[in-house]
């Protein structure tokens, strides 16, 4: 067992949660009053298991512990008990504090016009702005628009293609009966795409066949290394629903989740489109996976027009603050997030077609407020019959009372300080 007295100091959240370890050294560091083990990192809550190894003490919480460190030279500086990462999407990591376990599966289930590839676009550019590797599973975009995604965004992926950080599985390009007859139609700036994207680009030539896509997934994370690092974006779940058999297609992601999420400890985001009318796949998958984002377009904020917005539903393992919030795209930032302002009091003065009941702000008769203000208690809610409303609880409920998500029973104040 080496010695070296300067232990590094050791940041129980670190670089998000992310595996650590250095040189074997004394303990002595305490948290709350309750020592760690100089091995596992973790609190101590009994008597601890000690060993000395020439003038220095070392205190474990097991013999487990002791018995791995007397093997080894080097230890860990993270709790692998809060192994998390934050996604870089702002209104996620604002709904998630402590980032998100990396053994996760996250569902995005969104509405048409939420410009839901434009979030896993920009999930794939921050994982490798932090340095990791990511995989694109595509099902609905050959490789070179996939390309155009991220170049539309402003965001030059062209590097990582060439050095094999971002790779594109290819769940598309099977559809096309002369694939040949495809690029001669390419224009010059589509064939460079075509011609960048080739080599980080694995084509899977039967998606149907559940054995060859699943060989074909664990050979990219085999080869790029991918455990305890990187993300896995699936574009469309719902369009892979329509591949195969239901039972077919459950079966599968739940191996997926247990080989990539729960033993390489990637996390995955799969896109989704889920509504209370559509009883298809993956309309019952909320028990299976580990986190639910919903992606929902609002019509009560301002007259004739719909806003976007986006919510936590669920985050196992960590804290989730379940709150709208509004957002748009923009190139070169990615999402950009749209605070509600509640309107001055003398704004609204003189208003003679105002009722009293209506909410300032909006136009009269509507009942909806402007989209610069935010609503005292209360958060937008579906006002027509329309309702976006789904299997996971997709978008606001109908109604008109205000809605309490804190769980304290309060709804008189729980959305004003968090709906944007």
């Amino acid at each position: 067992m080496a010695e070296d007295a300067d232990r590094p100091t050791v940041d129980p959240m670190g670089d998000a949660g992310e595996r650590g370890s250095a040189p074997h050294a004394g303990s002595g560091e305490r948290s709350g009053g309750h020592g760690r083990c100089d091995f596992c990192r973790l609190p101590i809550p009994g008597q601890p298991v000690t060993a000395e190894h020439g003038d220095q003490s070392y205190d474990y919480c097991c013999v487990a512990c002791r018995d791995a460190a007397s093997d080894a030279d080097r230890v860990s500086t993270q709790y692998h008990g809060f192994r998390r990462v934050p996604t870089g999407v702002d209104p996620l990591d604002e709904s998630l504090p402590q980032g998100i376990p990396r053994n996760s599966f996250v569902l995005l289930t969104d509405l048409a016009g939420t410009r839901t590839e434009a979030i896993q676009a920009e999930l794939v550019w921050r994982a490798l702005r932090r340095g990791e590797p990511a995989v694109f599973v595509s099902f609905l975009e050959p490789p070179m628009s996939v390309v155009q995604q991220f170049v539309t965004l402003d965001w030059n992926v062209l590097p990582y293609l060439e050095s094999g950080q971002l790779q594109i599985l290819d769940c598309f390009t099977y559809r096309l009966e002369n694939r040949e007859r495809m690029y001669e139609r390419l224009n010059d700036w589509n064939a460079f795409l075509s011609e960048t994207a080739a080599d980080a680009t694995t084509q899977v030539r039967d998606p149907t066949e559940l054995g060859e896509l699943h060989n074909r997934l664990d050979d990219v994370l085999e080869t790029r290394a991918m455990e305890d690092q990187g993300v896995v974006v699936i574009d469309s779940l719902t369009e892979f629903g329509s591949l195969v058999q239901p039972v077919q297609a459950y079966e599968f992601l739940r191996d997926v989740r247990a080989e990539v999420c729960k033993s390489r400890f990637v996390p995955m985001y799969a896109g989704a489109t889920v509504t209370g009318a559509n009883q298809q796949f993956p309309h019952d998958l909320n028990y299976v996976v580990d986190g639910i984002v919903e992606l929902n377009l609002g019509e009560d904020l301002v007259a004739g027009s719909l806003t976007k917005q986006i919510r936590v539903r669920k985050m196992n393992g960590v804290l989730a603050v379940p709150k709208w919030t509004l957002y748009e795209y923009t190139a070169g930032e990615g999402i950009v997030t749209i605070e509600r302002r509640e309107e001055l009091p003398d704004e609204s003065a003189g208003r003679g077609d105002a009722r009293p009941d209506q909410p300032s702000g909006g136009p009269a008769g509507t009942g909806r407020e402007s989209a610069g203000q935010r609503a005292s208690g209360q958060r937008p809610v579906e006002a027509g019959g329309d309702s976006a409303g789904g299997a996971f609880g997709q978008g606001p409920p109908v109604g008109g009372g205000a809605v309490d998500d804190s769980g304290t029973g309060d709804g008189a104040g729980s959305e004003s300080d968090g709906a944007g």
